[in-house]
């Protein structure tokens, strides 16, 4: 019988836990590289486009 882990998801086998921790990276780096988490980025964004609403 295969030894079963924990994880954050649920008792898995130490193979899916390795490719749900893989899997977690890549998304993570994935949005990172993105800006899935930069609020700073859509403020400016936002920020521009009332400077532009205003002067027409």
């Amino acid at each position: 019988m295969v030894k079963m882990i924990n994880t954050k998801y649920d008792y898995v086998t130490p193979q899916e836990a390795e490719m749900d921790a893989h899997l977690d990276k890549w998304m993570k780096r994935r949005a990172n590289k993105h800006g899935a988490f930069s609020l700073d980025k859509k403020r400016r964004k936002q920020h521009a486009k009332d400077k532009k609403m205003s002067l027409s």
